[in-house]
């Protein structure tokens, strides 16, 4: 099972430029993300999996914390170092962290 970090940790990391993915639907992507953010609806991983870095950590989020474990899951059977952000963007806007509306990256 892939490893689950914190919001705190995230913010850390996209301070260092961490290769943040976000999981959920065009929709709620569009209302808004963690900043630099790259958007791969959570049903189209499998198809997508060469736009995620190898060898290098990938920060996966959705909404509440489900979806991108499920995401982690399955790209860390895969071979990729991954981990999934506890609480998703829920957690990160409830807590007044930037959020983003810029398009995908």
């Amino acid at each position: 099972m892939a490893k689950e970090v914190t919001i705190e940790e995230l913010e850390q990391a996209i301070a260092q430029g961490a290769h943040v993915v976000d999981v959920r639907e065009q929709e709620e992507f569009d209302s808004g993300h963690v900043p630099n953010a790259h958007h791969i609806p959570l049903n189209t991983v499998p198809d997508r999996v060469s736009e995620i870095p190898e060898g290098e950590t990938v920060w996966l989020i959705c909404q509440g914390g489900v979806r991108s474990m499920k995401a982690a899951n399955y790209l860390e059977a895969q071979g990729y170092n991954v981990v999934s952000v506890a609480g998703g963007t829920g957690s990160w806007i409830g807590a007044g962290k930037t959020v983003s509306f810029e398009a995908s990256k």
